[in-house]
């Protein structure tokens, strides 16, 4: 059977595929592994010709491999030398440092140990002991209040900025590595974000008119108004840097990069219970919570405040500002007068308020009874008994 031109010709542009792919110093692919000899991973990078890599770039601290035959990995194409097409997965983690210039030159990552704190940033050591130097603001995305109690010892991918002198002033950065890691998170986000959704987050930051989540790569923002049901006056009563939180997507707008969410809206509603939990006409325990000139605010349960109006103070007298019967803080009984759940709203008086009304009740309470007993009651006892009772409802009402 004889071969056509055809078959020549495609045989021929399969070969031509074969050919190692034009790959730019720094460029990052991905790579199969297909052979560990020695100090030499072999990879496959889709050409003719095999990449090469150094085994410790694939062994842990014990010197035990992490990756086998037939794994993927990410690479980055550091140079060709002598026919052979050099990689590495980050410039440090291996045992050749002199490859920190092609490094700088192709923008690709090294590793580098955190050794300690210096005048205006931190000591760095690259591969086993090229010194440089990462300014401060250069360490990471956010500040920290202790950088060097958080970051000295740790092991960061750094981007070399500066490399001066072969390699004697060498200036890195983190923060360069760990934006463009967020650029990309950034956009894979937002082909999965949308609002109404509920996302786990990591407290990053306080402040007063809010506090910051990073929800999986991007910082969003909780408002102060939508950190609890219960007003809030100071965040840290409420929230804590680090702390693991569940949060509702409120807005998106990738224009601005500015993300809003709500932790309230992901916790349970404590007012959808109210008429059972705090019913009308019960005695219940509370704490003030804030004065205001018509009234003082009672906490019952957290999220749960009721009112009590000014007039329900004093005791009878007439005052101008609850704080001159009570104090933020203080513990106190309280009666529930009216619930409005669609309004999340609670009237409240003290357990010993009596109203007017039941004041007028009692009296007229108390006269019925006096006239039932005076009819059976000689003429001058009556007269008496009273006299006697409009002296003291007099004397009474002068106290007030």
């Amino acid at each position: 059977m004889s071969m056509t031109d055809d078959s020549f010709a495609d045989l021929f542009n399969q070969e031509e595929k074969k050919q190692l792919r034009r790959i730019a110093p720094g460029q990052k692919i991905t790579a199969t592994i297909v052979g560990i000899s020695g100090e030499s991973v072999f990879l496959d990078v889709g050409g003719k010709s095999e990449g090469v890599m150094n085994t410790s770039e694939i062994t842990d601290s014990a010197g035990q491999p992490t990756k086998a035959v037939g794994d993927t990995i990410e690479v980055y194409f550091l140079k060709s030398r002598s026919g052979e097409h050099l990689f590495t997965r980050r410039i440090g983690s291996g045992s050749d440092a002199d490859h920190l210039e092609e490094a700088w030159r192709s923008a690709i990552p090294v590793e580098g140990l955190v050794k300690g704190e210096i005048k205006g940033g931190f000591e760095i050591t690259l591969g086993s002991n090229v010194r440089a130097f990462c300014p401060h603001s250069q360490i990471s995305l956010r500040r920290s209040s202790d950088p060097a109690g958080e970051f000295i010892g740790a092991r960061l991918p750094f981007r070399i900025t500066r490399f001066d002198e072969g390699g004697r002033n060498i200036v890195v950065s983190a923060r360069a590595i760990q934006e463009e890691e967020r650029a990309e998170r950034r956009e894979e986000l937002k082909n999965t974000l949308e609002e109404g959704q509920a996302i786990d987050g990591t407290v990053t930051s306080l402040r007063d008119f809010g506090a910051f989540v990073d929800i999986g790569g991007v910082d969003a923002l909780i408002p102060i108004s939508e950190i609890g049901w219960s007003r809030v006056d100071n965040i840290a009563d409420h929230l804590s840097v680090g702390q693991q939180v569940k949060v509702v997507i409120k807005s998106l707008d990738w224009g601005k990069d500015r993300i809003s969410v709500s932790l309230r809206e992901a916790l349970a509603d404590p007012w959808e219970n109210i008429p059972l939990q705090f019913p009308e006409g019960s005695t219940q325990h509370g704490r003030v919570a804030r004065l205001a000139p018509f009234g003082a605010f009672v906490t019952l349960a957290p999220g749960i405040d009721g009112l009590i109006h000014i007039s329900r103070l004093g005791g009878g007298r007439r005052i101008h500002h609850p704080r001159e019967v009570l104090e933020e803080g203080r513990e106190i009984e309280v009666k529930v007068e009216s619930i409005d759940p669609a309004g999340r709203k609670m009237s409240l008086a003290p357990a010993d308020y009596v109203s007017p009304e039941n004041v007028e009740e009692n009296e007229r309470g108390e006269y019925r009874q006096y006239v039932e007993k005076s009819s059976r009651e000689p003429a001058e006892a009556r007269t008496g008994s009273l006299g006697d009772l409009l002296k003291a409802r007099l004397a009474e009402k002068k106290k007030r």
